[in-house]
């Protein structure tokens, strides 16, 4: 590793990036430091108008198509954890941005890098799991790479997906088309992949009967789109949890957001073992839910439709999108009170998407 110092003049980014010459775990933990990072790093040197959007998945026309278009790297540890497989978080994460954007997923691309001396069995095992999840979403993985690094240079099995899919007419999904009365919908229980993932990462030695909620919500956008196209923003609460969602959507729409602590649906299996390490659950990262601002004349027709999929039977009106403190987001407690929910610096635990 290089000593060189980096040459910051010229650069707009406040204290965090010049207090960390060197990147840290909380770089890729999906907060603020993983947006610092892009925004003051990445997209200057990539310049494009697309990538300024800075979603999940990028929606661009091509030959007269509209198209959703995303990428995504999966480095978990464990490798195989309740619930799933990193094989399974591949299908489902990609498909899953694309979702966000309205798309349903027609093609990814899956590239393995593997570690040397990895067992041949257990990379079939992921291939599988990684196949099945495909089949299951409807989605075909049509190209692929695979790479092979020395022992001790890898951890095992690392997948990048990417994925493409078609935007129906007249859907525009973004973070910044939050409006002051949006309702905010989240379409299940949280914080289940996280919690699932610690359960069996070594060294922390608790037992829950948690699994991770990994799955594809295609489905369940489709069925919310045929309710009504104008949904304003459509998000999947991945690293940095429900918070670190709603966080970047009040500050790309400068809408502020106030949460109903009590209507945010938390099983009591994560809300234990949430209090056991010192986490806060809506910190902690999903895999199958998705948070949605929604006109308020339609939030109650998109909730039916919702808790009509099965991946949507405890959809919950949990907040709404306010004139007031905009790109803030606060939530009252069960007490009466207020906490802000601040974007996370970085992620409470690395390595579990």
């Amino acid at each position: 590793m290089s000593d060189t110092v980096l040459d910051i003049t010229g650069w707009t980014c406040p204290a965090p990036l010049r207090d960390h010459p060197r990147v840290v775990m909380g770089h890729g933990g999906g907060g603020a430091l993983s947006a610092e990072l892009v925004r003051h790093v990445f997209a200057p040197a990539y310049g494009g108008e697309v990538l300024a959007g800075m979603g999940d998945s990028a929606a661009v026309t091509l030959g007269g198509a509209r198209l959703a278009f995303s990428t995504d790297s999966y480095v978990v540890r464990p490798l195989f954890f309740p619930g799933g497989s990193i094989g399974d978080l591949a299908v489902n994460g990609t498909v899953n941005d694309l979702a966000m954007s309205g798309a349903r997923a027609a093609y990814l691309s899956c590239a393995f890098i593997l570690e040397e001396g990895v067992e041949t069995a257990t990379v079939a095992r992921v291939a599988e799991a990684l196949g099945a999840a495909a089949r299951a979403a409807g989605v075909e993985v049509a190209t692929g790479d695979t790479k092979v690094v020395e022992a001790g240079h890898g951890d095992g099995i690392y997948i990048t997906t990417a994925g493409i899919g078609l935007v129906p007419e007249g859907v525009d999904l973004r973070p910044q088309r939050a409006r002051p009365g949006d309702a905010v919908i989240v379409s299940g229980e949280i914080g289940a992949h996280g919690v699932a993932v610690m359960s069996c990462r070594e060294g922390l030695g608790f037992d829950v009967e948690t699994v991770s909620d990994c799955a594809p919500l295609g489905g369940l956008v489709e069925a919310m789109l045929a309710v009504t196209p104008d949904l304003h923003v459509l998000r999947d609460p991945t690293r940095g949890g429900l918070a670190a969602a709603l966080g970047e959507i009040a500050a790309a729409s400068g809408t502020g957001v106030v949460v109903d602590e009590g209507r945010v649906p938390v099983p009591e299996p994560v809300r234990n073992a949430c209090a056991v390490l010192g986490l806060d659950p809506f910190y902690v990262a999903n895999e199958g839910k998705l948070v949605a601002f929604v006109p308020p004349g339609d939030a109650e027709a998109v909730l039916e439709a919702m808790r009509a999929h099965p991946l949507g039977r405890r959809a919950a009106i949990v907040g709404r999108a306010v004139e007031e403190h905009p790109g803030m987001v606060v939530a009252r407690t069960g007490l009466g009170g207020t906490r802000v929910l601040d974007l996370p610096l970085g992620e409470q635990l690395p390595r579990i998407c």
